[in-house]
């Protein structure tokens, strides 16, 4: 009876912890929750104040068992799971499964897995926050009330295997919406007009501004050929040079919105692989001697917040390793997320001393850069703004002005740790300009007019959707990743290099619930919903008012789409050719994954096969075949012959129909990180990459 038992999610941070607890305490892992709502009906008893059923999730048996028998021998039981609502319900749930006291002392939470905050945390237990548990029980019934009544719905009008959720209906929404916005958009003409100047020997860059000191803007050819016929000669005089010091604050360390973003742009990670390596790096990674050690912060967090020692920590490091000028000097109160929770602390190392370099061999590759991601962002918030010079020169030649602007990085500041990473191509390089004064003369050496047209909005890519359900309010830490896998699994979007395309089975689910349960798609009201729920964590509403509120308006909106609801048939398209195993016509079918073709003969003839997308190249190592595009298991696309296995060329990057014009050899568009660049795949051939 002298052990003390100790109950965690997963064995990793089980492991981590019982190192640091001693003799005495056994630690033992749920692997996650051991009670659910069941998955064969609702379990949601709307008529007695919407009690929900729990029950054993299947397989969690002898879990259950095994742990019921260490708390029969245990002194005493601490349910340990993360400091979240999911962590707190699953406290409750193995509570009321080990007949442990819900208001004794038996709760334990900490932000990191170290010596010193494991040991900590068990001086401070305090009894489950019913609080927390509401606000979680009130999101699952929420979304079991909306999925379980309109899943079937779409599954007897439409197809079997469909979903709705109250998140996932808005992130498709979102989706759809801005595809209709780039079909619909019309280009504008525009102009801009470029030009290289001579100082002496120094060549710079500049465009035109406009005439007389004010801005123009150039519509059309018409336009530019007035402003060119203007201009007299080659010299341009200097009309006047600003010059300005201009700071550039870091980056506040990761919340998960903002380590999903990040991850996407520097490292080209899904939010789901961010978020399964940050919780490998949160639960403990054995650093050989050192043992295993928990290295980052809780990553499911809405706060910028750091707590003073993880800042003295910080300040140590950096004074230490680039001087006492390059620590931040005033400690700016970070502004608290609208619609944040402020739970715990930001996403961080949980000591800066740990530099990623020093315990690179005991990381897989992925976990390395993700973990380095993490440490260069937090060491970056704790030190001083960069400074920037900046300069400004209008350039006059008969009242036409030209602008150039230059800057150059005085002190880089947190800039020499980790710059943060925009969605839009920007070049970060410095451009000064020469030194100019007003009355100076320069020459044209060159001028160049180009013809644009204004772009579309965009499509989604993760990182974007992510920040906007944030922006707008929608969802939470925990939501993002399992949103945006959600819709994709389901089959209402598809990714098209990197980026979110609607498929025809999701603007036909979008349809109907936009029909018959506009609320569920109206993002005013999924963010309330939010804040209800914020509110209900808070203490200060009943979960059962916040549920029925709702359900009562849905209740309605049920009944409706019922009764009025038409079945929809999503017909086959003739595919244009006949089934080579049995003679009848193919036809295009939606599947998981978006279209593909299948026999009409289905189920006597099962024959299926991919679309296949030719791109108008001859293989270039048979000769015979074309070469079409594919997709690999992990749907990334590459290139390979027709006449696959028989030829078995295959490309990552995307073949031309051209030739390398100094070795006649194929050439391939390689995909960079701003752009592309078409190069040779025998010689050193390469042409200017194109943005």
């Amino acid at each position: 009876m002298s052990e003390y038992l100790v109950i965690v999610e997963s064995p990793a941070k089980a492991k981590t912890i019982e190192r640091y607890l001693g003799k005495k305490y056994k630690v033992k892992a749920s692997m996650g929750h051991v009670r659910d709502l069941p998955k064969s009906q609702m379990g949601v008893d709307i008529d007695r104040e919407y009690e929900p059923k729990y029950i054993t999730i299947r397989g969690k048996g002898p879990v259950l068992k095994e742990l019921k028998s260490a708390a029969k021998k245990a002194k005493k039981i601490f349910l340990a799971a993360d400091p979240d609502r999911e962590g707190e319900a699953i406290a409750w749930h193995l509570a009321n499964s080990l007949d442990v006291d819900v208001n004794s002392d038996c709760r334990v939470v900490f932000n990191e897995i170290t010596k010193d905050a494991i040991k900590d945390s068990f001086k401070h237990p305090r009894p489950i926050n019913m609080d927390l548990v509401d606000a979680q029980q009130a999101r699952r019934i929420l979304d079991r009330l909306v999925g379980y009544n309109i899943s079937p719905l779409l599954w007897k009008k439409v197809k079997k295997g469909l979903s709705a959720g109250r998140v996932q209906s808005v992130a498709l929404r979102m989706v759809i919406d801005r595809e209709r916005e780039i079909k619909s958009f019309v280009p504008e003409e525009y102009w801009t007009i470029g030009a290289e100047f001579l100082k002496g020997k120094t060549k710079f860059e500049g465009s035109f501004y406009g005439v007389d000191s004010k801005k123009v803007e150039l519509k059309s050819e018409e336009d530019v050929q007035k402003i060119l016929k203007q201009l007299k000669g080659n010299t341009f005089k200097v009309d006047s040079v600003t010059k300005k010091e201009r700071k550039r604050n870091p980056a506040p360390p990761f919340i998960t919105s903002s380590l999903q973003q990040e991850a996407a742009r520097k490292l080209n990670f899904r939010a789901r692989k961010t978020m399964m390596l940050a919780q490998q790096l949160y639960e403990g990674i054995d650093l050989g001697s050192e043992g295993t050690v928990g290295l980052i912060t809780y990553m499911r967090t809405d706060s910028t917040r750091i707590s003073e020692v993880a800042q003295a920590e910080a300040s140590g490091y950096i004074v230490s390793e680039y001087g006492k000028e390059f620590l931040k000097t005033t400690d700016k109160k970070e502004k608290k997320q609208t619609n944040g929770q402020d739970a715990h602390e930001a996403i961080r190392p949980t000591s800066a001393l740990r530099v990623p370099t020093e315990i690179k061999e005991y990381l897989s590759r992925d976990q390395f850069r993700l973990y380095k991601l993490i440490w260069e962002r937090f060491v970056a918030s704790q030190m001083a703004p960069a400074v920037m010079d900046t300069m400004s020169v209008d350039l006059v030649n008969m009242g036409i002005t030209f602008r150039a602007t230059g800057s150059k990085i005085k002190f880089p500041g947190f800039m020499k740790v980790y710059v943060e990473g925009t969605d839009d191509e920007t070049d970060e390089k410095d451009r000064m300009l020469p030194n100019l004064a007003e009355g100076d003369e320069v020459l044209k050496k060159e001028i160049e007019p180009k013809q644009h047209y204004t772009q579309p909005p965009p499509r989604y890519t993760e990182a974007r959707l992510v920040r906007t359900l944030e922006e707008m309010g929608i969802g939470r830490p925990s939501t993002y990743a399992p949103t945006l896998d959600t819709i994709q699994k389901r089959g209402y979007v598809s990714l098209d290099n990197k980026r979110f395309v609607p498929t025809e089975l999701g603007e036909i689910v979008l349809e109907l619930i936009i029909e018959f349960f506009p609320h569920i798609l109206d993002v005013e009201f999924t963010a309330k919903m939010e804040q209800d729920l914020d509110s209900i964590e808070d203490g200060k509403v009943n979960w059962v008012k916040i549920i029925d509120g709702f359900y009562k308006g849905f209740e309605k909106d049920l009944e409706k789409a019922e009764q009025e609801m038409q079945e929809v048939e999503i017909k086959d398209e003739p595919a244009g050719e006949d089934c080579e195993e049995c003679g009848n016509a193919m036809v295009f079918k939606m599947g998981r994954y978006g279209k593909f073709m299948a026999c009409s003969n289905f189920p006597d003839c099962r024959n299926t096969k991919a679309i296949v997308k030719e791109i108008g190249v001859k293989c270039p190592s048979c000769k015979e075949g074309n070469v079409i595009e594919r997709k690999s298991k992990k749907r990334r696309i590459f290139y390979g012959c027709d006449r696959y296995p028989g030829c078995e060329f295959l490309s990552w990057d995307k073949p031309l129909a051209r030739s390398c014009p100094k070795c006649e050899s194929l050439l391939v568009e390689k995909k960079l990180k701003k752009g592309v660049q078409v190069s040779c795949i025998e010689c050193d051939y390469k042409e200017t990459p194109q943005k």
